[in-house]
């Protein structure tokens, strides 16, 4: 335990963001999951919509300074290449059925 005062203070700060970054992160790796998870099993529709929510709490992260922003750009790419693929996957198959 630190014995300088400024120390104390910069422990107890530390350890509210650390707990603040926590709870952003965890919410950022749900939302994440939850659209990947719609785009797998092909509800296009509501996946984009949580693509959307999950890009949305990328940037605030990264905003917030909770995640690098070139952290932040990498995931969303990932997210929207998923998507963008099942989107065009979709497309293609009922032509190839009829």
């Amino acid at each position: 335990m630190p014995v300088i005062k400024s120390s104390r203070k910069r422990v107890r700060v530390t350890e509210r963001m650390r707990l603040r970054n926590k709870s952003i992160r965890s919410l950022c790796k749900t939302t994440i999951t939850k659209a990947e998870r719609l785009i797998f099993m092909g509800e296009l529709e509501s996946a984009q919509s949580m693509v959307m929510a999950a890009i949305s709490s990328l940037d605030k992260a990264a905003e917030k300074g909770v995640i690098h922003p070139n952290n932040a750009a990498r995931r969303k790419s990932r997210l929207m290449k998923k998507l963008n693929e099942a989107v065009s996957l979709a497309e293609t198959e009922p032509d190839k059925v009829g």
